[in-house]
């Protein structure tokens, strides 16, 4: 299976090049187009060592795809899977407490990739998921992480209770779970310190083994009439509510 994907536009070559030039294998450009952003980032690219290859309008057309690419596409390498070893050389090398994001079976690769967009934003340190049953770092992943994909480690492993259970043990971390039905709003418990949120499957929630391995379920507040959110929304709120509390305990 190929380990690349096509990416077009110019924001999305720029988020590439920040994430390092190295990730971009090929880049395209339509040398009659006349659009000083296109130009400043092809100079970008070339003071990063990378020729940028002319190309015809039609022949951008078909290398996007269909899709807009304003006179630039690129063929980018796309980011590898972690394991258990890297997650703890990452643990062993953080300086402050950890901020851990584990998705219990999410299976959409939009919502891994929205996960991911919102981990990075929240400033989670890795995100973990079990290689079996779950979405991977897809192509479609990929591009709804908007280069979080590249910027915040996605950890596969193959014991997700027995990752859990390592974590608290030889890390101290706290586990909160998300669970509907749990008794404690999210607002009201302490994730302040070493921590790691747990979301679950779009449909059936966190795994009877994952949730045994919590320190603590708890559950967003519903005002509203609809039961549940979608898990990526979900994870959102919960992650940027430890922001705020962890935010709030360093002034």
């Amino acid at each position: 299976m190929s380990r690349s994907r096509r990416i077009s536009g110019i924001h999305a070559v720029r988020t590439a090049l920040r994430h390092g030039a190295g990730a971009l294998e090929r880049v395209w450009y339509d040398p009659a187009r006349r659009d000083r952003r296109l130009g400043q980032l092809l100079s970008e690219l070339r003071r990063a060592g990378l020729a940028p290859e002319a190309a015809e309008r039609r022949q951008l057309d078909r290398l996007a795809g269909g899709a807009a690419h304003q006179g630039i596409v690129a063929e980018v390498s796309m980011p590898a899977a972690l394991d258990e070893k890297a997650l703890d050389d990452l643990l062993a090398d953080i300086d402050e407490p950890p901020f851990l994001l584990v998705l219990d079976g999410v299976q959409d690769p939009h919502n891994l990739g929205a996960c991911l967009r919102s981990a990075d934003a929240a400033g989670v340190q890795a995100v973990i998921a079990p290689r079996d049953r779950a979405s991977g770092l897809t192509p479609v992943a990929c591009k709804v992480a908007s280069g979080a994909a590249e910027s915040v480690p996605f950890i596969q492993v193959t014991n997700l209770a027995r990752t859990l259970r390592h974590l608290r043990d030889a890390y101290h971390i706290f586990v909160v779970g998300t669970a509907g039905e749990a008794e404690t709003s999210l607002y009201d418990a302490d994730l302040k310190g070493p921590l790691a949120i747990v979301t679950g499957n779009e449909e059936k929630g966190l795994r009877r083994l994952t949730r045994e391995q919590c320190d603590r379920l708890v559950r967003l507040p519903m005002a509203g009439v609809v039961e549940s959110l979608n898990v990526s929304v979900a994870t959102g709120i919960a992650l940027f509510e430890a922001l705020r509390q962890r935010s709030a305990d360093v002034k």
